[in-house]
């Protein structure tokens, strides 16, 4: 769970350094791969444990 919340905190700082930084776009796109790598991996560990299940 640690490395899922050090991925978005990682994808937020990307995205918020490629939109304020002129010519740095590529990091925000950088930082949406990561978001959705995450979001991914979170999905897949949430649905391993099966706590969706009722």
């Amino acid at each position: 769970m640690a490395w899922i919340l050090f991925l978005v905190l990682v994808a937020i700082v990307l995205g918020i350094i490629g939109v304020a930084t002129h010519g740095l776009l590529y990091l925000l796109f950088i930082g949406i791969l990561v978001l959705l790598l995450a979001l991914a991996l979170g999905g897949a560990r949430f649905r391993k444990n099966g706590r969706a299940n009722r």
